[in-house]
């Protein structure tokens, strides 16, 4: 199998461990396990005792039960039979093309997104059509697009909400007008949604599998939760045909995830108020600091994001975003993601989940960049 370098995730593992302001990661700021347990109002002795006593078997093979109920609650109208956990989102997102794509079979997809939505379908060869986001409609997808795209007949829809790198976010109204293209072609609608509920405004994050009955969710621990470390995510689905085969797969990749891992994420699920409460603070507060910047900075301009963790931030130098994002970190130490690694050039990503005083260094150390370039080129 001939697969494209997954470009993003080759940038972050050159560069990331040596930043010294990282402002590209993707994950609200992570939490220690004492944290977690102090966040939950969980009795850490107690909580530390049950865990070292377990022997450490399989464990649940198709999930914890506790762990699954605890997704649930995150879904209006999902069953924890209509679950299955994998090693992190990314191993979701991998899993379920490998369990449902075929040779020859059309998969649309939106771009900019994550590069696993649309080069690991072309690995298995399927033929990938792009459905192009444009700055200009604030990131969001054209329903009139991808209802031609989807009129030669479809096998999947694959879209991300919120969208990374743009932070865009689709409200229910759009989604249900996709869920009707996506119907109208008896597509499967999968959605990564592993930022869903990072919102700026409050209120009911919808998810496309309480809107379609062929909708599949993609999520995780990671960004939302904060725990990245247990490299725990899920497929959620009503589709009893897509489940059976992605079971089937499952036992030759999987057979279970680990149940320490399991454990620590159904005890954050049980109490999931208390940590989203800490992380839309965190991705609220940081953006009004990242928007603050962008308004100083007169060589930078971006469609603000509405949800997520990430902004897609363009620059007015002509310079290729992987020479500009490098020399940046090699010269301030500043790290950010090129745009480049999602097709978008004279652009970079940043994360702005992160510590806030990181944000805040990150952004200062990126104007001293700016200034000497616009000095350069005065």
């Amino acid at each position: 199998m001939k697969i494209s370098p997954f470009a993003v995730e080759e940038w972050m593992n050159a560069y990331e461990e040596s930043a010294r302001y990282n402002i590209a990661e993707t994950c609200v700021d992570s939490i220690s396990v004492r944290e977690l347990l102090r966040l939950c109002g969980i009795d850490e002795a107690g909580f530390l005792k049950e865990l070292c006593s377990r022997r450490l078997t399989y464990g649940d093979i198709l999930g914890a039960p506790a762990l699954k109920q605890g997704i649930c609650g995150l879904y209006r109208t999902l069953q924890p039979d209509e679950i299955v956990t994998t090693h992190g989102a990314a191993g979701a997102n991998h899993h379920l093309f490998y369990s449902l794509v075929e040779p020859g079979d059309r998969v649309i997809s939106v771009m900019p997104t994550y590069q696993q939505l649309y080069s690991i379908p072309a690995s298995l060869g399927a033929g990938v059509l792009p459905l192009v986001l444009r700055s200009e409609n604030g990131w969001l997808p054209d329903p009139d697009e991808l209802r031609g795209l989807a009129a030669g007949g479809v096998k999947m829809i694959c879209i991300n909400n919120p969208n990374n790198p743009t932070g865009a976010l689709m409200d229910e109204e759009l989604l249900k007008e996709i869920v009707e293209i996506a119907r109208g072609t008896g597509a499967y609608l999968m959605c990564d949604e592993v930022y869903r509920h990072l919102t700026q405004e409050d209120g009911w994050s919808p998810s496309v599998v309480d809107l379609y009955e062929k909708g599949i969710s993609v999520s995780g621990m990671s960004k939302v939760f904060s725990m990245a470390g247990l490299r725990l995510g899920w497929i959620a689905t009503h589709d009893t045909a897509a489940m059976r085969s992605i079971l089937s797969h499952r036992d030759y990749d999987h057979i279970s995830c680990g149940m320490l891992d399991e454990a620590l994420a159904a005890a954050a699920l049980e109490h999931a108020d208390a940590i989203l409460s800490r992380n839309r603070h965190i991705v609220r507060e940081n953006l009004g600091i990242l928007d603050a910047w962008i308004q100083s900075e007169p060589h930078v301009s971006y469609v603000k994001p509405q949800a997520g963790t990430t902004a897609l931030v363009n620059y007015d130098f002509d310079m290729p975003s992987y020479d500009f994002c490098r020399r940046m970190f090699e010269e301030t130490g500043a790290f950010v993601t090129p745009g480049d690694c999602f097709e978008q050039p004279r652009s970079m990503r940043i994360g702005y989940a992160c510590d806030k005083e990181t944000l805040r260094q990150g952004l200062a150390a990126m104007s001293e960049f700016i200034a000497m370039l616009a000095g350069e080129n005065a």
